[in-house]
């Protein structure tokens, strides 16, 4: 009864608009009510102390520094050169543009964590030049909003700090390395169907007309933003900082490449660009002091348990199980972005995770393949709507181009969930 009192009124409020923030406490304040109504205060202490302690946690000082990070590098002109350096190593030629996007993108991932603000920094330089060689603008959309979800799959990664904590059994340094390998497929995967369906429909034609730039001069220009992730995952994994202060060390370093090295931001550009890193933050803290105090009720008010046992019992099997988990979270990420995902399911998910066995690090990095796979899936796709606002188009035109991108991506999940190792070797490796 509490469990229905719980789920029930938490789909109510996100039917009747409410934020998701707010009903996330809502609906687990009257679930705990519900079940303490003779008690003094009606177990409602339990509310602020956990909504303070979902947010009082170490690891989560990082995720407004990547915020951060995000905002700095995308007012850097870092992509502008990075893109240059990508076309003088792959050529010019139909479908060269799109694959230099995604691979942009995927250097970019390694440093701002956040998929949005790499489909803006994408998307300011290169919808612009396919434009220019002859990519229909809704192309152009498609391709930058499904690179950019790369983004929190190669380290540093968002919404694997988020993950981290939520379960216990999961550190960050094994999530990042973790990562890498599936983040690196994931940009092959879009790569396959860029070059594809531009050679199919003689889409940049004009592109192989245009000079290749010099490769040590844009190599040069380029060095600095290439050496960011180098300097934060190399410096995290010979000890040099935590991923915390690797967030902190990013934003430093950022700073320093935007204003002394390229000097494109000025001293009167900080305020505007903490300010939107505070706003995302704040948002996305918000939402997850919130999911701190739904989770409580579902822990303690008995509602996973419960639903562990019945799961156990339809006898799908351990890969049966999480493959109708993973198939209902890939419809159900269309409707709700990738953060709230992981504060409302995973909680849910744990205990069953735990019955079945699953690897705790394998299990991040496919919620996570899902997220990003719905950054890119209409009609919820945020990294989508960054890049059709930025091209100027609507999102449903893009649809007969980015069905192409989901198949691909969708085959790349399925190869991490029928082998584990792609994502385990390299933590494994190095000893996580």
């Amino acid at each position: 009864m509490i469990a229905a009192v719980l789920l029930l009124s938490f789909v109510a409020l996100l039917l009747a608009g409410v934020p998701i923030a707010v009903g996330l406490v809502l609906s687990a304040v009257v679930s705990i009510v519900a079940a303490n109504f003779d008690s003094q205060y009606f177990g409602l202490l339990a509310a602020p102390q956990n909504f303070y302690s979902a947010v009082a946690k170490y690891p989560l000082l990082a995720l407004p520094m990547f915020v951060l990070v995000g905002s700095i590098f995308d007012r850097s002109g870092v992509a502008q050169r990075m893109v240059t350096f990508a076309i003088a190593c792959v050529g010019r030629g139909p479908g060269m543009l799109p694959t230099v996007a995604i691979l942009v993108a995927m250097v970019l991932g390694g440093i701002s964590g956040s998929g949005p603000a790499n489909a803006a920094a994408v998307g300011g330089v290169m919808i612009a030049a396919m434009s220019r060689a002859g990519y229909p603008a809704s192309f152009s959309a498609t391709v930058v909003g499904a690179a950019a979800a790369t983004d929190i799959l190669i380290p540093p990664s968002i919404a694997f700090v988020i993950y981290s904590v939520l379960v216990p059994g999961a550190s960050v340094p094994a999530l990042f390395a973790a990562g890498m390998i599936p983040g690196v497929m994931a940009g092959i995967a879009l790569v396959v169907p860029a070059i594809w369906l531009s050679r199919k429909h003689g889409f940049g034609a004009e592109e192989a007309a245009l000079p290749r730039p010099p490769f040590w001069a844009s190599l040069r220009g380029a060095a600095w933003g290439l050496a960011a992730p180098f300097l934060i995952l190399g410096g995290m994994r010979v000890g040099w900082f935590t991923p915390t202060e690797a967030a902190a060390v990013a934003v430093a370093y950022g700073l320093f490449v935007g204003v002394a090295i390229h000097r494109t931001i000025a001293w009167r550009d900080l305020y505007p660009i903490l300010r939107e890193a505070s706003e995302i933050s704040a948002v996305i803290m918000l939402i997850l002091a919130g999911a701190g105090v739904f989770s409580y009720a579902i822990s303690t008010l008995g509602v996973a348990d419960p639903l562990a046992v019945w799961v156990k019992a339809a006898g799908l099997g351990s890969l049966g199980t999480l493959a109708l988990v993973l198939l209902a979270l890939l419809f159900i990420s269309m409707f709700i972005d990738g953060v709230s995902i992981f504060l409302i399911f995973v909680p849910l998910l744990y205990p069953i995770a735990q019955a079945f066995q699953w690897d705790f690090v394998w299990l991040g990095v496919l919620l996570t393949l899902v997220v990003a796979k719905a950054q890119f899936t209409p009609p919820l796709a945020v990294n989508l709507m960054v890049s059709c606002r930025m091209a100027g188009v609507p999102i449903e035109s893009t649809i007969p181009w980015v069905l192409w991108f989901i198949v691909s991506f969708i085959v790349m999940i399925a190869a991490v969930f029928f082998y584990p190792e792609l994502a385990l070797w390299l933590p494994r490796r190095l000893g996580y």
